[in-house]
């Protein structure tokens, strides 16, 4: 194992606001808000599964991990090993494009760490190597996550550029991410910005399908004003912050899903349109720790239908 700083002072002197630890394994960001890990093998893809830690109140995540990315696909049935037990993936007819799924089967991701600014962003990247018939293999996913110093949320986006033409094409994330409870004894309440108030914790004492209840399909001409899907995490058996994930283009979400399954599923679908092979699409969010909903609602607004997180020479910036 090798350990790399990215900021080194005397045992005397203050913690740096921002520092990095690099392993074989993992990268751990610092900041003096947040705490996060960045797998380099095994589950991969996003923030790892317990280590985002919100130092100003103890909370961490309690799913799998945080934005985490699967795979590309079609909508409609096809011969392929997607499951259609409608207790997983309920009514909703759906077909691979191009895998494996990245989480669970990469394996391995090799993340860059770049240092700008009053920032931090780790990016890493990966080529889908198993098509669907009549599709070819090698579209690239490209995901970029960005810690900066005060925030106890971290900023993230993906690019997907596609080597196929596709009528309607999506990718499948875990936004923020799932959910692992028994009997609620990890969260209080769930909130969705489309609907009308939260929901408690006890909607989710039974397994129920993804078309059951809490489905939301976008409709074009009914976008909502902003994409908020958060739970409020326990801290010591009681209600703390909110671990929110804020996606900052409505209209990218095509689908998304909060479904008891034995944890709460938290998969949301992106784009879902006509693509052509070269073209690149993806999305922008926030991801992490709020005292509130106004706090959440107060982000969606600063980045309001921003698509695109962009780090390059020394900065970063988010664009429509």
């Amino acid at each position: 194992m090798y350990v790399a700083l990215l900021a080194l002072t005397m045992a005397s002197s203050p913690a740096p606001p921002l520092q990095v630890t690099e392993t074989d394994k993992y990268i751990q960001i610092d900041t003096d808000a947040l705490q996060a890990r960045i797998n380099k093998n095994g589950y991969v893809s996003g923030a790892a599964a317990g280590a985002l830690l919100d130092k100003k109140t103890g909370a961490r995540d309690v799913g799998f991990g945080l934005h985490i990315m699967d795979f590309l696909m079609a909508p409609g049935w096809a011969d392929d090993d997607y499951p259609r037990d409608a207790k997983l993936h309920g009514d909703l007819p759906k077909h691979y494009v191009e895998g494996p799924q990245i989480c669970t089967q990469a394996k391995e991701l090799r993340p860059e760490v770049i240092q700008g600014k009053g920032f931090v962003a780790v990016r890493m990247s990966y080529r889908f190597t198993k098509p669907g018939a009549g599709l070819k293999a090698g579209s690239l996913w490209e995901q970029t996550l960005v810690f900066q110093p005060g925030l106890r949320y971290f900023l993230s986006g993906e690019r997907i550029t596609s080597v196929n033409d596709v009528d309607d094409l999506f990718y499948r994330i875990d936004m923020p991410g799932h959910i692992r409870h028994s009997g609620g004894d990890t969260f209080n309440q769930v909130y969705l910005s489309y609907r009308d108030k939260p929901v408690p914790a006890s909607e989710f004492a039974e397994d129920f399908a993804p078309d059951a209840k809490f489905l939301y399909q976008r409709q074009d001409d009914k976008v909502p004003a902003r994409m908020i899907r958060a739970y409020q995490v326990k801290v010591d058996g009681k209600p703390g912050p909110w671990l929110g994930g804020l996606t900052f283009d409505p209209a990218e979400v095509s689908e998304a899903w909060c479904h008891q399954r034995g944890y709460i599923c938290f998969i949301q679908e992106m784009h879902r349109r006509k693509v052509k092979a070269g073209e690149t699409f993806g999305a922008a969010y926030a991801v992490g720790f709020f005292d509130d909903v106004p706090a959440m609602e107060k982000v969606c607004d600063r980045y309001k239908n921003c698509r695109i997180l962009v780090v390059e020479d020394g900065e970063f910036h988010l664009k429509q």
